[in-house]
Parts: C-alpha cells; sequence; structure tokens
C-alpha cells in the first residue's frame, strides 16, 4: 500500500505541536546540581595505601595517560635469621585528563583495588597542563567515591571473605587444641605429684616402722614392750625369760 502524500509532514508537525504544548523545564546548574546515576564516570580517585606499584594500569591504558614513578627500599627480616625482602614505594601517581577517555580499563585491570570512580565532575581548568592531577589531588577525590550496593543476600559468599573465615576458624582450632594439651599435662603433673606424695608418706610410715617396732601395728603380729624389759635388735630372737627368784616344787 502506498503511503499517502504528506503524511510524513503531518507526524512531524504533530510532534512539534505536542512539544510546543508542554512546560519547558530547565536545570538551573550551578545553582541546583543535576542527579547523577549511581554509576556515573565522573574522575578516578587514587587509594595509595592499596597501591602496589604493579604498573598494570598504566601498561593497559589504551591513551598512555598514567604517570608512575617509584624507588626500591630493602625490608628488614620479620624474625631473625630470615631473609632481607625489597618493595616498591610510590613516589608519583598522576593522570592527564586532558587525555583519558574514560574507558574505565586502569580501574578494571587493577588487581588490588586502588583506582575507583568518582561522581565529581567539576574540575574544569582553563590552562590545559593543569588537568593533569597528582596523587594527593586523587587521594582528595576518592573520599568522594560513593559506597558500593548492598549484596544480595542469596548471593555466594566472595571468594576472599570465605579464605578469610577458613584461615580465622583453623587457627581458632588450633589454640583450643593447643589448650587442651596444656589442660592435660597441668593434669597429668597434679597426678603424678599427688602419687609422688602418697609414696613419700608411705615410705616415711615404713621407715618408722622398721626403725621403732614397738610402734607396730598390733593387727600385723607387733607386741610392744614391757616397761624394763630388754628389746631385742630387729632381726634377732628375743632373750629367754629370767627364772623366778621363789622356792620351786619337788626342792627341799
Amino acid at each position: 500500500m502506498a503511503p499517502v502524500p504528506g503524511s510524513g509532514l503531518a507526524k512531524g508537525l504533530a510532534v512539534t505541536l505536542r512539544t510546543m504544548t508542554k512546560k519547558t523545564v530547565t536545570a538551573q546548574y550551578p545553582d541546583a546540581q543535576p542527579e547523577l546515576p549511581p554509576r556515573t564516570r565522573g574522575v578516578i580517585g587514587l587509594f595509595e595505601e592499596n597501591c602496589t606499584v604493579c604498573m598494570l594500569c598504566a601498561r593497559e591504558c589504551p591513551d598512555w595517560c598514567i604517570y608512575i614513578d617509584s624507588h626500591k627500599e630493602t625490608v628488614p627480616p620479620a624474625a631473625p635469621g630470615g631473609r632481607e625482602r625489597s618493595r616498591n614505594v610510590l613516589d608519583r601517581f598522576a593522570i592527564d585528563f586532558s587525555l583519558c577517555m574514560y574507558c574505565g580499563i586502569c580501574i578494571e585491570v587493577c588487581p588490588f583495588d586502588a583506582l575507583f570512580w568518582s561522581p565529581e565532575f567539576e574540575y574544569a581548568e582553563t590552562d590545559i597542563h593543569e588537568l593533569t592531577h597528582e596523587r594527593d589531588k586523587l587521594r582528595e577525590w576518592m573520599w568522594t567515591v560513593p559506597a558500593p550496593p548492598a549484596l544480595d543476600p542469596a548471593a555466594e559468599e566472595p571468594k576472599e571473605i570465605a579464605a578469610a573465615r577458613k584461615t580465622a576458624d583453623k587457627l581458632a582450632a588450633e589454640q583450643a587444641a593447643r589448650a587442651e594439651a596444656t589442660e592435660a599435662e597441668a593434669a597429668q603433673a597434679k597426678a603424678a605429684e599427688t602419687k609422688a606424695a602418697g609414696t613419700k608418706a608411705a615410705q616415711t610410715e615404713a621407715g618408722v616402722a622398721q626403725a621403732d617396732p614397738a610402734q607396730a601395728d598390733p593387727a600385723q603380729g607387733g607386741q610392744a614392750a614391757a616397761p624394763g624389759e630388754p628389746t631385742a635388735p630387729p632381726g634377732q630372737p628375743e632373750p629367754p625369760a629370767a627364772p623366778p627368784s621363789g622356792p620351786q616344787e619337788g626342792q627341799s
């Protein structure tokens, strides 16, 4: 079916008429700040503590607008007898926003989460050289980075948190095992001490009984000597009893 001549013009005039009847809305910037989307790419913030000077962001940048300088420092051994190690120390981290095309590759490839998007966009300059921002300025923009969205309650636990929890549980189990071993050793030492004390007391009682048989238990065959009677030393027979001094029967 052939189109009706002038139908396109009529549709265009209809759109124009509808737009002319609507109220015009003008954003009163800068008096009224615009409502930016949550993932606005305004400027890049630097979290310097996480940067390890791996140079990955500078190598992957398609515009070569990231400049990094660093030096190496020797770290003393953590324990006696260990060897010294060297680490990179960041000296300069700058981004030239006159070259940056806001692709976000540097943020995606950073393995230690040192770069973040900030919604700040009011950093226009009259001199193009002022658009190269050093790490101090990037550090200030870091505090304007919005908080990440909340995780889905049904989502899988991040592997970093799972690894940290596994390590914490392992350390807690080792500490509990050491505490149990310490308690068992203390109980064994106490039992051995009690046994040694009992053995020493029994040996002391046996020594007293051998030294003074008169104090032996009568139930075990020991007999106390009468006052004035001689006592034979241990291991020898008792002396015979003296005959009576009175007259005997059958004697005149």
